[in-house]
C-alpha cells in the first residue's frame, strides 16, 4: 500500500463517527478507530495487541462479526452487546487479494442513545395513559384539534396525544397498523402540528415505485443522466420535501438495495442526483408506515437491521377499527357528509343500519367502512341508506340469509325471543368452533377470517373455545 493510501485509510479511521476495526485474516486486530475504546471498554493500543477470537472469548465482542466473515467469506451484520453494556450494530466486509481473504473491515454504530430515546418516549406514553385514566386536562376530554380525523376512543386519543407531543421534534416516527387504519391521515395531522406545517407533505407509496425507477424518483436526476431524462433534470421526492415532511408508506416493501440508499440519506443528510457528482443537503422530517412486522422481516433477511433501528425511533401503533368501535359513528358521519357534499344530496343512515355498522369486524378498517358507505350511498334509491338493500345490490359486508337458506348453526333465522346481537354472537361462536376443529393455530384462524391474531385470542377466550390440539 502506498504512503498516500495508508495515510488516507488512517485519516478515515481516526475521524470516523462510527467505530472501525481492521482485522487480519488470522484474526489479529490491525487497527481500530479511537472512538471504539469508549464503546468496547479497552484502549486502542490494547485492542491492537489482541485478536477477535480472544475478544469474543472475553465477552468484549458478543458476538464478533469479523469471525462470521472469516467463517463464511461473505459480508455480515450482527447486533452486539459490548462489555460496557452498549448496544451496537456491526457490519463487516471481507477484503480479498487474488481470491484469498487478507483482511476484514468492520464498522459499528452505537445505538444505545437511540434506545434511551425510545425508552424516554415509552415512559412519556405511559404518563399520557395515566393522565387519560385520571381524566385530567382539556386534551384528555377529547378537545384536541384533529381536523378531519376521528379519535373518540381512548386508544386513538392516546395515539393523538403522543403524536402531538412529538410533533415539535424532528424524531422519525414509525406508523404501525393494519392496512386501512388511517396511517396516512395521522401522518398528515402530525405534519400539521409540527413547525414544518408551512412546508410540503410528500406522500410516497414505496410499494408502487418500481425498483428500476426508485433512485431517479427519490433522488432526482441531472440533465442527460439517461435516455429520456427531462431537460434541465428533475428534483427527486426527497428534495421536494425540503423544509417539510417526507412520508414513506409501505416502507417494508422496499427492496434491500433501496434500503441501503435510504439508510445513507438518513445517516448523512445528503443526496446525489442520478448522473450528478454534487451532493445536496436535504432537510425534512421523516415519517414512515407499514402494515408488516418489520422485526420478523429483519429476522427473515428481508429488511436491514440497521435501517430498522434508524426508523424505529418513535413507534406508534394505530389499532384496528374493531378495537375502537366508538370511532365508527364519527367516521360514518364525516364520510356521509363528504358524500352528500360531493353528490349534492342529503342522505341519512337508517336506524337499523347502525347495529350492523357497529357489529361488523371491518377487516379492511376505515378504508373498508368508507367503501361500504359509498356503495350504500350510491345504491340507495331514496334518501335513507338501509343495510339490507346495499348488501343485496353490491354484495356488501352484511350477509342476507334467504328464508330457505340454512344458517351456519343449523337454525333458520332468529330463534324465538333471540335478539340480533345474540344471533350474531351465536353465529360467531359456531364459526370459531368449526375453525378450532380444523385450524392448527390462532394465526391460521386469523388468516382465514382476515383479522388479527390477538383478536382471535380474545374471541376464543370470550366464547370459552380452544384449538383442538389432539388432531
Amino acid at each position: 500500500m502506498s504512503d498516500i493510501d495508508s495515510q488516507t485509510l488512517r485519516t478515515i479511521i481516526e475521524t470516523a463517527h462510527d467505530h472501525f476495526f481492521v482485522v487480519e485474516a488470522d484474526g489479529r486486530v490491525r487497527d481500530v478507530s479511537p472512538a471504539a475504546a469508549a464503546v468496547y471498554g479497552m484502549s486502542r493500543e490494547d485492542l491492537c495487541r489482541t485478536t477477535v477470537q480472544a475478544l469474543e472469548a472475553e465477552g468484549v465482542l458478543r458476538p464478533s462479526v469479523s469471525l462470521e466473515v472469516m467463517r463464511t467469506g461473505e459480508p455480515a451484520q450482527v447486533a452486539q452487546i459490548t462489555s460496557t453494556g452498549r448496544r451496537v450494530i456491526a457490519q463487516a466486509h471481507p477484503v480479498f487479494d487474488a481470491g484469498k481473504l487478507i483482511a476484514v473491515v468492520s464498522r459499528s454504530m452505537d445505538l444505545t442513545d437511540l434506545q434511551l430515546l425510545q425508552e424516554e418516549y415509552a415512559l412519556l406514553q405511559r404518563r399520557f395513559n395515566e393522565h387519560l385514566r385520571r381524566g385530567g386536562g382539556e386534551e384528555a376530554g377529547g378537545e384536541i384539534e384533529l381536523s378531519d380525523l376521528e379519535a373518540r376512543s381512548g386508544l386513538m386519543r392516546e395515539v393523538a396525544l403522543l403524536l402531538k407531543r412529538v410533533a415539535p421534534t424532528d424524531a422519525t416516527v414509525l406508523m404501525l397498523g393494519e392496512s386501512g387504519v388511517g396511517k396516512t391521515a395521522f401522518a398528515r395531522q402530525l405534519h400539521r402540528w409540527s413547525p414544518r406545517q408551512a412546508g410540503p407533505f410528500v406522500d410516497v407509496n414505496c410499494g408502487a415505485i418500481p425498483e428500476s425507477l426508485f433512485e431517479s424518483e427519490m433522488f432526482g436526476y441531472r440533465q442527460g443522466a439517461f435516455s429520456g431524462a427531462a431537460p434541465g433534470g428533475k428534483a427527486g421526492l426527497m428534495e421536494q420535501a425540503e423544509g417539510g415532511t417526507l412520508f414513506l408508506d409501505e416502507v417494508g416493501e422496499l427492496p434491500l438495495p433501496m434500503q441501503a440508499k435510504l439508510l445513507k440519506v438518513i445517516q448523512d443528510g445528503f443526496i446525489t442526483r442520478l448522473g450528478d457528482t454534487r451532493a445536496r443537503r436535504v432537510d425534512f422530517r421523516l415519517v414512515v408506515a407499514t402494515n408488516q412486522d418489520l422485526a420478523r422481516s429483519v429476522e427473515a433477511g428481508r429488511f436491514r437491521l440497521d435501517l430498522y433501528y434508524r426508523l424505529n425511533v418513535i413507534p406508534v401503533t394505530l389499532p384496528p377499527l374493531r378495537e375502537r368501535r366508538e370511532d365508527i359513528p364519527g367516521l360514518v358521519e364525516r364520510h356521509l357528509q363528504r358524500l352528500n357534499t360531493r353528490y349534492g344530496r342529503d342522505k341519512i343512515i337508517a336506524r337499523d343500519a347502525w347495529q350492523m355498522l357497529m357489529g361488523q369486524e371491518w377487516p379492511g378498517n376505515v378504508r373498508e367502512l368508507e367503501n361500504w358507505l359509498e356503495r350504500a350511498w350510491l345504491s340507495a334509491g331514496e334518501d335513507v341508506i338501509r343495510p339490507r338493500e346495499e348488501a343485496e345490490k353490491t354484495g356488501g359486508v352484511e350477509r342476507v340469509v334467504a328464508p330457505a337458506e340454512e344458517a351456519p348453526s343449523g337454525r333458520r333465522g332468529l330463534a324465538e325471543g333471540e335478539t340480533l346481537q345474540a344471533a350474531l354472537a351465536r353465529t360467531e361462536r359456531d364459526i370459531l368452533a368449526g375453525l378450532c376443529r380444523e385450524a392448527a393455530s390462532t394465526y391460521a384462524i386469523a388468516e382465514r377470517l382476515g383479522i388479527s391474531q390477538p383478536s382471535v385470542v380474545r374471541k376464543l377466550r370470550r366464547h370459552g373455545l380452544r384449538i383442538n390440539r389432539s388432531r
